[in-house]
Formats: C-alpha cells, sequence, structure tokens
C-alpha cells in the first residue's frame, strides 16, 4: 500500500515554547495509482499505431490481350535512370531529339518535368503527357523512387516504369551516365 506521510518529524525538544501536537496526516495513494495504470493501458489499446507509408503503384493485368491505344510519340517524355545519381530524358523517340542530362531536384528534373508537361498538354489540345522511366542495370533504387516522387510532385498522373532499350543504353554510354 503506498502511503504519503507529511507529519513534522520534530518533537521532543525540551524548553522553549509549548505547541500543541500536530497529528500527521495520511494519504493513501493506492487508488491514484491504480488509475494511472488503467489510464495508461486505455491510451495503449486505443491509440493508432504507426502505419506504414507505401507508394501506390497501379500494375498491368497479366492478361495476353493488347488493348493499348496508339500514342503519339511526341507526348512521351522518356527519363533515363543512370550512375552516380544521374538522369537523361528526352521527348518522342531516343535518337530524335538530344537527350538533357540532368540532376534530381527543383532546378533539374522537376523543372524539365514542369516545362515539358505544359509544352505539350499546350500543343496537343489540353492532353497529359505520359512520362516513362527506364532505370538501368548501374542506377540504384533511390533514383526510382525520386523520380516517382517527382512525377507525384509536379502532379503527373500517366507514368510508367519500363525496360531500358538498347538505343537508351547507347545514349547513357555516349554521355558517361552509364
Amino acid at each position: 500500500m503506498a502511503e504519503l506521510n507529511t507529519g513534522g518529524g520534530g518533537g521532543g525538544h525540551k524548553g522553549g515554547k509549548v505547541r500543541s501536537k500536530k497529528s500527521s496526516t495520511r494519504v493513501d495513494l493506492t487508488a491514484m495509482v491504480d488509475l494511472a495504470f488503467l489510464l495508461i493501458t486505455f491510451f495503449m489499446l486505443t491509440t493508432t499505431l504507426l502505419k506504414p507509408k507505401a507508394m501506390d503503384l497501379t500494375m498491368p493485368d497479366k492478361d495476353e490481350k493488347n488493348d493499348q491505344l496508339p500514342v503519339p510519340a511526341t507526348r512521351t517524355m522518356t527519363i533515363l535512370l543512370g550512375a552516380n545519381d544521374k538522369v537523361e530524358w528526352f521527348i518522342g523517340v531516343p535518337g530524335d531529339t538530344p537527350p538533357t542530362t540532368d540532376h534530381f531536384g527543383k532546378d533539374g528534373l522537376r523543372k524539365a518535368l514542369i516545362e515539358n508537361s505544359k509544352k505539350i498538354k499546350d500543343s496537343h489540345g489540353g492532353q497529359d503527357m505520359i512520362v516513362l522511366v527506364s532505370p538501368s542495370d548501374h542506377s540504384n533504387y533511390n533514383d526510382l523512387v525520386s523520380a516517382l516522387d517527382e512525377m507525384s510532385i509536379t502532379g503527373i498522373e500517366r507514368h510508367a516504369i519500363v525496360a531500358i532499350t538498347a538505343p537508351e543504353i547507347e545514349l547513357l554510354k555516349r554521355d558517361g551516365n552509364y
């Protein structure tokens, strides 16, 4: 049993003034300790735990039928993820337009995504730009997540992760990003 004694420990002084003896106060803290443990238990059981944050990816069906609509190459922007956190991007088909080597961040890939999205939307009657992200075998997982984060930040909803092709690898090798 928990208790709190607040009585004075003095007494037994000879001489001096005679004072009335004060009785000690005794407070039983058992109920308060029980209540504290009940509250702790209640809040531990009713608090929601931190939910893991995951990125939503929409994957295509595994059916063999191809119901894809033709998309003009001038509406697509391809992002090539290279080594050493370098990224190259180009509009259209590889080789038709020269790729631009860039970096991640607001002055790099994000700026290119915003500018190209506006250009394509203006030139194609309000249709959205489609972004193809092609990670190379020399890029790391952090680069892929950073590229997908840039899509989310810029509000580009039409994007896909695709396998890198041989001409795209040659572009990365030519520019020293492979």
